[in-house]
C-alpha cells in the first residue's frame, strides 16, 4: 500500500455515498439550527464555499471543521460519528477503493514493491516527503488527509487474529533516502520493528540481481476469508483488482520466485542495520 500518490491508492478524491451522507447530515443539524450556510461558515471558521461544498458531498471534511460543526450545531456526537465513516475512504483513489476493501479482510497479503516502501510500512515522516515530492502541490489538510489515511490502513499489521503479511522491497527502494538521511534513518527503523512481527516477513530484493521475475512492475496478491486470491496492479493514475484465476495464478508463480531470489528475512534485517550504520 497504498503509499507516492498514485502508488498507494490515495490520489483522485471523487464524491462518494459515504460522503454525500456526511454532507447531509451537517445539512441537516444546521436546518434545525436555524442558519443558513453563510451564518454557519464564520462559526466554524471557513468559507460558505467550503461549507457548501461538504453539505454536497464534494469535500472531506477536515478534523477541525468536523469538531467545529458538531460544537457549533450542538448535534449529540452524530456529526462525529459520521465523519468516522469517512475515516477509512478519505483520499483513496476510485480504482483504489474494491482492493482497500478486500485488504481488510484479507488473512494473508503479499507485495513486491519496486517504486516505494508499501503504504503499509511507511512512517509519517516518509509518507509526507512522498507525498510533497509528487506535483501537483497538494493543500496542507489533503496532505493532512491522505497521511492519517495511510497511517490508518496499518492497523491491519497488528490486529487479531493475524493477516500473514509478505514484503518484498527492492533495496534501491531504501537507499534513495526519500526525504533525507533522518527520515531514511527512521524509516529503516521502523521497518525493522515491522519485521519483529510475528505475521511479517520483509525481504530486500539486492540491486544486483541478474535473476529477477519482478520486472513487469509492482504488484499485490491477497486471500480472503474465503480462501479466494486476488492480485492488484497499478500504474500512473490508475489501478486494477484482478480476479482472473489464471492472470491471479501467474503473479502467484512470480511472487514465489521472487520470494526466492530475495534475501531471507534474517539476511533482508541485516542488510538493513547496514544501510542504517552507513547513514
Amino acid at each position: 500500500m497504498t503509499a507516492g500518490k498514485g502508488s498507494n491508492g490515495d490520489d483522485q478524491v471523487v464524491r462518494d455515498p459515504d460522503l454525500r451522507h456526511f454532507g447531509d447530515t451537517v445539512k441537516a443539524f444546521r436546518k434545525h439550527a436555524g442558519l443558513t450556510q453563510e451564518q454557519l461558515a464564520p462559526k466554524v471558521g471557513y468559507s460558505v464555499q467550503y461549507v457548501a461544498s461538504v453539505e454536497q458531498g464534494r469535500q472531506h471534511p477536515s478534523l477541525k471543521f468536523v469538531n467545529k460543526s458538531e460544537e457549533v450545531l450542538d448535534a449529540f456526537d452524530v456529526i462525529r460519528i459520521a465523519a468516522r465513516q469517512l475515516t477509512r475512504r478519505r483520499g483513496l483513489a476510485s480504482w483504489f477503493r474494491r482492493w482497500a476493501e478486500l485488504e481488510e479482510e484479507a488473512i494473508a497479503l503479499n507485495t513486491y514493491e519496486c517504486r516505494s516502501v508499501p503504504g503499509l510500512l511507511q512512517t509519517e515522516a516518509y509518507a509526507r516527503a512522498q507525498i510533497e515530492n509528487v506535483p501537483p502541490r497538494l493543500t496542507p489538510e489533503e496532505t493532512e488527509d491522505r497521511i492519517a489515511l495511510r497511517m490508518d490502513r496499518q492497523k491491519v499489521l497488528t490486529r487479531t487474529p493475524y493477516t500473514a503479511f509478505s514484503f518484498i522491497i527492492e533495496q534501491t527502494v531504501i537507499e534513495r533516502r526519500t526525504g533525507g538521511p533522518e527520515v531514511t534513518r527512521e524509516l529503516i527503523d521502523h521497518l525493522l520493528r515491522c519485521a519483529q512481527l510475528p505475521n511479517v516477513d520483509i525481504q530486500l530484493m539486492p540491486t544486483v540481481s541478474p535473476e529477477h521475475a519482478g520486472t513487469d512492475g509492482p504488484f499485490c496478491l491477497l486471500e480472503s476469508a474465503e480462501h479466494q486470491w486476488w492480485a492488484y496492479s497499478e500504474g500512473q493514475k490508475s489501478g486494477q483488482v484482478i480476479s482472473d484465476p489464471k492472470a491471479v495464478s501467474d503473479l502467484q508463480q512470480q511472487y514465489a520466485k521472487l520470494r526466492i531470489q530475495a534475501l531471507n528475512p534474517a539476511d533482508s534485517v541485516g542488510l538493513l542495520m547496514r544501510l542504517r550504520g552507513s547513514l
